[in-house]
Order: C-alpha cells, then structure tokens, then sequence
C-alpha cells in the first residue's frame, strides 16, 4: 500500500509562527511515511524542510511578490494542476481557508483547515462573518491552536473544532538562542524588552511605543522590536517625533530571534487579536517574563489568566506603562509568576501535539 498524502496549501511563507508549525508538523509527517508536498509562491524555503517534502511552486516568481490574494489564486491553479495528475491526496490549509475549502468541495477534495487568527479579526464584517460561518462548516475538519479560540467558534458561530496547541521545540530553540551575536543595545543596567511581530495593524507595536514614551523618565529602558511590514514607517515617525531613538530600536525581521530574545529580560506582545501566538511560547522556552496584551485568544490561556505573566488591556498604552513598572517594582512576585508559567509549558510539548495532528489525518 502506498503512502498516504496530504499537500499542505500555504500559499505565502512571511516568517511568522504559522510557517513554523508548518514546517515542524510536514518533516514530521514524513517521518512518519507520509507523502507531503507544500504548495505555495514562496521560494525560498526548501532547506527548512525535510529533504523528502516537495516543495511545488508556480514557475515564475512573479507571483511571490504580489498580495495574499493573488497568491492564493494562483496556488489555487497549482492545486487543481495536482489534482488533474493524481486525485488521491488531502489537503491540509493554512492560509486562505474559505477560497480553499470552496475549491476542493467542489473538486471532492477532503480538507482540513487550520485558522490562524482569533474571529476578532475579521467577526465585526456581518457579511465576511455570515460568509466565514457558513464556508467553515463545509471543511471535514477544523483545527484551532486553543481551547480559547474552539469556545469562540462554538459560541458565536456553531462550530465544532480540534485544539490542538503548537508544537514547540524546546531544545531546538535552546540551540539556536546560543548563536553568538554582535549586539551591544542591551545594558547590564537597563530594563531590556523585546517584540517580535510583523510590523501590521493586528501587532499594534504602538500601543508599546507610547507605553515606552510615558514610563522612560521612571525607568531606564530599552525596547527592540523585530520585525517588517506596512506599518513601519509609522513606528519610525513615532520614535523620531519622541525623540525615541536611544531607546527604542527596530530591526527587520530576522530568521533566528532567539539569540536577542535570550538577551532580553520582557518579552512584550501587544496584539489587538491572535490564535496562539508562538512568540510568547519561544519566550516562555527561553525562561524570560511576559507582558501581553490580553486579546483574543491565547495569551491569557498562555499565561492561566495572568497567574504566569501580565495582562493589559488591548490598545490601553497606561495599561500597559503600569505593567512594566509593577515588573520592575516587584521582582519577586514575577518571578513567581514565570515559574508557574514554566511548570505549565509542557502542554505545548512538540511530539504530544504533532502526535495529535498525525492521530486526526489517520482517522479520516
């Protein structure tokens, strides 16, 4: 008997948690005897796989440089390209899930998707939330990444889902946070935080910039944030007009973080909305605080309620100043709070969940 396989649709790898899942959860598979192949524009992305993982791409790289929505139509093309050749896979979706779900039902094509995102981001469009609903249902299975998220769906949507939480890769990351670094910005007697998120709306890094902006007179600090996109500019004209430049610095998005998250003491997250951000799961494996904004979903559920870390208000920088001085003011109560955290991190135990992804596609 041949081996069982799945194409993963990811049409756009832009360096976030999700690519990371993608990549853990596909070398896995293959261990496992899985025939997997990724279908997506990007192309630069081979030699994070297993060797016996097919990448499949459009010809031209024209397509990886244009928008998400060209880059799922065009990934679209590549999958019915796929399905003419051999009609005998699943697909596993990641990205552009309603254009996905709707191109394989058609096709007869079982799909299990996995949303990224909490509803927030998109559940306030009574048509995009009507469209959502009713797309979401046709999928055989739908995956969320916490039980947070599956309560949302179920409440407002009627959904049924899996949780199953990101596979996180403790020792990997330990090895990779000991690459050495020429990086002087943090001090020995500064208060040093870090951020790691595109530089987009749904991170809201201002909310952290005015929070910064208000306490810097209290605290000597330093902020790094890493990462790129549209916003960027914004956040550049914020420091400039603050007069924020020695203390706040913005690198673009790097491939191995966790040498500068490791040197940092806070590890900060202010989004608006998310699924279960692998951010503050890195953070917590490299035994540093957490400050997050407690959004939709996951960060509360990271943190049990803010038992293992703080929570501020979504978009509230005050929130968020009085944060970072109760961080620095008592010392030991957060380190209280870390070590719950860290005796609560083997939920997110790489090889339980991989385990759990491997234990749906056998049985459907």
């Amino acid at each position: 008997m041949g081996k069982k396989k799945i194409i993963f649709y990811m049409p756009s790898f832009e360096g976030g948690g999700v690519e990371k899942n993608v990549i853990l959860i596909a070398n896995f598979f293959c261990l496992k005897n899985f025939n997997i192949s990724i279908i997506t524009t990007s192309k630069k992305i081979k030699r994070k796989f297993s060797n016996n993982v097919k990448i499949i791409n459009p010809k031209s790289a024209f397509w990886d440089k244009k928008s998400r929505f060209f880059k799922y139509l065009i990934c679209l093309g590549v999958l019915f390209k796929e399905f003419i050749k051999d009609k005998n896979f699943r697909v596993l979706c990641f990205q552009g899930n309603i254009s996905c779900i709707l191109f394989c039902k058609i096709l007869g094509i079982d799909i299990v998707v996995r949303p990224n995102s909490s509803p927030v981001g998109w559940s306030n469009n009574f048509i995009k939330k009507k469209i959502f609903s009713f797309v979401l249902k046709l999928a055989n299975k739908i995956v969320v990444n916490s039980f947070s998220f599956k309560n949302e769906l179920r409440k407002q949507f009627n959904l049924k889902s899996i949780c199953i939480y990101n596979p996180l890769n403790i020792e990997e990351i330990k090895k990779y946070s000991k690459k050495k670094i020429s990086f002087n910005f943090f001090r020995n007697n500064t208060l040093n935080i870090i951020s790691v998120g595109r530089l987009v709306e749904q991170k809201d890094h201002l909310t952290t910039l005015k929070a910064v902006n208000k306490v810097k007179k209290k605290i000597n600090l330093k902020v790094l944030i890493i990462g790129d996109g549209d916003r960027k500019s914004e956040l550049l004209d914020y420091i400039n007009r603050n007069k924020l430049k020695n203390i706040i610095k913005i690198f673009n998005r790097i491939e191995n973080p966790y040498p500068y998250i490791l040197k940092s003491n806070v590890m900060i997250l202010s989004s608006k909305f998310e699924g279960l951000p692998n951010v503050l799961l890195e953070a917590l494996a490299l035994k540093k605080f957490i400050i997050s904004s407690n959004c939709s979903t996951g960060p509360s559920e990271i943190l049990d309620n803010g038992k293992g870390g703080l929570l501020f208000k979504v978009g509230d920088y005050l929130d968020l100043k009085k944060k970072i001085l109760y961080y620095k003011n008592n010392p030991k109560l957060c380190f209280i709070k870390k070590k719950h955290s860290l005796s609560r991190i083997a939920r997110f135990n790489y090889l339980k969940n991989l385990k759990r992804y491997l234990n749906l596609f056998k049985e459907i």
